[in-house]
């Protein structure tokens, strides 16, 4: 195994036509079937950088910019952003193309964690990521600054620390009833 690897090196891409069995009710392309394609294609940039299997071990938010019609191509691209240990962040990109007018739309991007591992199931170390430009320096700066992010937001809430005191006045200007038992 490469002690590291540039981003380059893993870079994977998908184009999908989208057909009327993947829409929902709506007639829009169903999300569902859309995060199965990004975690399929994070699977496979991260295998192909670690050169082993991984797992998914979180997903950062998704938010849906724009819907995808049926009959649009759907193109998404990963990219390693970040070389942790035994984990790697990749950055998944998603857009749609109308193949009649050539317009594309972002509809969405998100950040996968995933975790090399071995034939037994226990992590194991992955290469480091050679970082060759600006752009790569941020996403990877992004990367450390998300991961922080969101081990402050899990104990933040956790039910032994959580002072609800500190919340009810915020809470007064949601849409929310309380009624608390004495």
């Amino acid at each position: 195994m490469e002690k590291y690897k540039t981003a380059r090196e893993s870079r994977v891409s998908i184009t999908e036509l989208m057909l009327p069995s993947h829409s929902n009710f709506s007639g829009k392309i169903h999300g569902g079937y859309i995060l199965n394609l990004m975690d399929q294609i994070a699977f496979a940039c991260a295998s192909k950088h670690s050169q082993s299997y991984c797992v998914t071990a979180s997903v950062n938010k998704v938010d849906f910019r724009n819907p995808i019609e049926v009959g649009e191509l759907v193109t998404l691209k990963a990219s390693i952003n970040y070389t942790g240990r035994t984990s790697m962040v990749v950055g998944v990109r998603v857009e749609s193309e109308n193949i009649t007018s050539g317009k594309k739309k972002h509809c969405n991007s998100s950040y996968f964690t995933m975790v090399a591992k071995d034939a037994e199931g226990k992590s194991i170390p992955v290469p480091g990521l050679i970082v060759v430009d600006k752009q790569g320096i941020r996403r990877f700066a992004r990367s450390i600054q998300r991961k922080e992010q969101a081990s402050s937001r899990s104990t933040l809430f956790d039910a032994s620390k959580f002072k609800m005191e500190a919340h009810l006045e915020s809470l007064g200007k949601e849409n929310i009833k309380i009624r608390l038992k004495r």
